[in-house]
């Protein structure tokens, strides 16, 4: 990992109300492209209403199954996935040159938190080389897809807590025929909640010595 640069502030925006994906896509879109060397970094967690979104590699034959949940183009790495109530989001809008930071150390810093989370909760999880994501026995639990651009990133992590699994069964998640997915609720018998798990990001952010300060918002 190359050593950080300097320590920038984050600012951590939790939503404890359903947001719709295309109003935050576009916001944070808009937000990195109109950053600066002196802006803070940000990190927002959420809940997303019903949505399947196509990443940059995604390809209209891994929707299988039409249905009435809105389809939206967007410009994250991978291909098609579901987003939606009971799945906990994180987008990263992180400048990775200021943090020291490359691509595989973003990603390589999404799954690990991933799989720390998980861990807390008796869960072992895993990353794969070729896969990007977080992985039990196999089934897929935790999600990510990210952009850079000119060095700063956005998009980020979606982890299933509870959701519905009849979104994914639409489409070939992330491109992968047959991918089985899996929740917390479904290892668990008492399982955390999303503001459980968001305080658990919060707690991991605050002790990873990577920002010199973090201003927490409640949306």
């Amino acid at each position: 990992m190359a050593e950080t640069v300097q320590k920038p502030e984050l600012i951590i925006r939790q939503y404890n109300q359903l947001t719709p994906y295309e109003d935050r896509f576009l916001e944070m879109k808009h937000f990195t492209e109109n950053r600066d060397a002196h802006t803070p970094d940000e990190l927002w967690i959420l809940q997303h209403h019903d949505v399947l979104t196509q990443g940059q590699a995604g390809k209209p034959e891994h929707i299988l199954v039409p249905s009435n949940i809105p389809v939206i183009q967007t410009d994250r790495g991978g291909q098609v996935t579901w987003h939606g109530p009971g799945q906990l989001v994180a987008y990263f809008m992180f400048d990775l040159n200021r943090l020291g930071w490359n691509v595989r150390t973003l990603v390589s810093y999404a799954e690990q938190l991933m799989i720390d989370l998980l861990k807390k909760y008796g869960i072992e999880a895993y990353a794969k080389a070729n896969a990007p994501g977080v992985y039990v026995a196999e089934r897929k639990i935790g999600s990510l897809g990210f952009k850079i651009r000119k060095g700063r990133s956005y998009h980020g992590l979606a982890l299933n807590i509870d959701c519905e699994l009849t979104g994914f069964q639409t489409i070939n998640p992330c491109g992968y025929a047959g991918l089985e997915m899996v929740r917390i609720h479904d290892l668990l018998s008492q399982p955390p909640t999303f503001a459980d798990l968001c305080q658990d990001i919060i707690e991991s952010l605050s002790s990873s010595g990577y920002f010199a300060h973090i201003n927490i918002e409640q949306k």
